[in-house]
């Protein structure tokens, strides 16, 4: 019986009342759409790791503000939400004012770098307008005026944008991406006209405008996603890259420590990423003398680690003077300069001597060398330093001499391990390095290289308990005279 009665109802309804709700299933089905679309990128956005590219946040803000503007339009979702009238008018109006912004901004990821001054003056003038407008429409002031001069900015803008984007070229063929969003926007602006001749009365029909933005949101769609995959293919190339220099970089290390009866050589190395600037390297002989290399070259990353190739070929030309480690270090300073200008290397030398018993050094603004002594007790900084290498052609480098005893220990290391932080920002320093060596003299070198870092690593722990985050390279080479 009520399917009967709902029937003859409809069957009674006038045409025109049908047409109407058909327009606004169409219009509410176009805006859910876009709204769907809208908030699949801001959430592909969000839960995207280290995002620096924000073209996809701006085109999911636009798409969803026109989505709202589409569906706040809907005289039947009103009355089912119970949202007044004069509110979503100005809701409607303060979309209509602001709606520019989100794509302005997308416009900006996109244009050459030459013209994001232009976009900026855009912005600008959009924000004002946006911050005046909007009070005088609650105001209920001037609403006619303010959608004419709304409608005028959008209008130049958007040419302003095009001429930019498409026309204001270097010569070449467009990419394809832009000729894609070129199609949307002349499609889009195919559907303005004709939305505009029809509220003037000049062509039948509705307003089907949201059927090109539809369109136009396809072509961006394409636009965003073609940046972001050659982004992740520019970024996938460079760990590639980074992979490859890291195989590199382990290659041009030493793969053990030189082995000679009576000493006990430990390394250890902790670069802060992949590929670092932290260096050293041993000059071996057939009888019992050894050279041993340790550097540091200023900043991080694929610059430092080629510089310190470069370390390594000048170190292995250095065979034949290995004895004197001021003349060491004269020559690779003379076979650094001029080969870089924004870095510069620290760096220290040592020689030993088993026959004679004697051990000599020298550095270049590095960290001084550690000595301790089971005999003698504590633990003490050596230190004879001239310039740092690469930067002075001239620059002038003296050594000193030691004797070489049973139970002497020598700890060559990079400006890591002292100047390492704990939470309140203070370093670790020389002289808590300096106290591990003096509470662990009987371990061998191994297990003191391993302990030193460990009670750095302690120390570098936050105030949470978390672990720090390692600040800089750090490379540590311990030498014990066992006899």
């Amino acid at each position: 019986m009520f399917q009967n009665v709902s029937l003859a109802n409809l069957a009674a309804a006038s045409p025109d009342l049908i047409t109407e709700w058909r327009w606004t299933i169409f219009g509410v089905g176009v805006g859910a759409i876009l709204l769907a679309i809208g908030l699949m990128a801001m959430g592909i956005f969000l839960f995207r790791k280290k995002n620096t590219d924000r073209s996809l946040l701006y085109f999911g803000v636009f798409v969803i503000l026109y989505a709202v503007r589409i569906l706040i339009r809907a005289q039947p979702l009103l009355s089912v939400f119970a949202i007044p009238p004069a509110v979503a008018s100005h809701i409607e109006h303060a979309i209509t004012f602001t709606i520019m912004l989100p794509s302005l901004f997308l416009f900006l990821e996109v244009v050459e770098a030459r013209w994001h001054r232009v976009v900026h003056w855009i912005v600008g003038v959009q924000l004002v307008f946006a911050a005046i407008a909007i009070p005088l429409d609650l105001l209920g002031i001037s609403g006619r005026e303010l959608d004419i001069a709304n409608s005028s900015l959008v209008l130049a803008s958007w040419i302003l944008l095009t001429v930019f984007l498409f026309f204001l070229r270097p010569p070449g063929r467009l990419p394809p991406e832009l000729r894609v969003v070129a199609l949307g926007l002349s499609v889009f602006g195919l559907f303005v006209l004709r939305a505009n001749l029809a509220g003037l009365r000049l062509l039948p029909g509705r307003d089907i405008e949201p059927i090109g933005f539809l369109f136009l949101v396809c072509t961006l769609g394409y636009l965003v996603a073609r940046r972001i995959f050659a982004k992740e293919e520019s970024l996938f190339a460079i760990q590639k890259e980074l992979e490859i220099a890291e195989q590199i970089q382990a290659s041009i290390l030493p793969r053990d420590v030189p082995r000679r009866a009576g000493i006990e050589i430990a390394a250890r190395y902790l670069p802060m990423s992949a590929v670092a600037g932290d260096f050293y390297d041993f000059l071996t002989f057939e009888r019992n003398h050894l050279g041993i290399l340790i550097a540091d070259v200023t900043g991080h990353g694929v610059p430092a680690a080629l510089i310190a190739s470069m370390l390594k070929v000048a170190f292995a030309g250095q065979s034949a003077q290995a004895s004197d480690p001021a003349r060491v270090l004269t020559g690779l300073n003379q076979a650094l300069c001029g080969k870089f200008e924004d870095h510069f290397v620290t760096a220290a030398y040592l020689y030993m001597d088993l026959d004679a018993k004697i051990i000599r050094y020298a550095g270049a603004g590095h960290p001084p060398l550690l000595f301790s002594s089971r005999s003698k007790g504590e633990a003490r900084a050596i230190e004879k330093n001239g310039f740092f290498l690469g930067m002075f052609p001239e620059a002038e480098y003296s050594s000193i001499e030691i004797p070489l005893q049973r139970g002497d220990r020598y700890v060559l290391y990079t400006d890591g391990l002292p100047e390492s932080k704990n939470a309140a920002g203070e370093e670790f320093g020389l002289i808590r390095c300096m106290k591990v060596l003096d509470s662990h003299p009987r371990l061998p070198a191994a297990a003191l290289a391993d302990q030193l870092l460990s009670e750095i690593s302690r120390w570098t722990e936050t105030a949470k308990g978390s672990l720090g985050l390692q600040e800089d390279d750090m490379t540590l080479i311990v030498l014990d005279c066992a006899g």
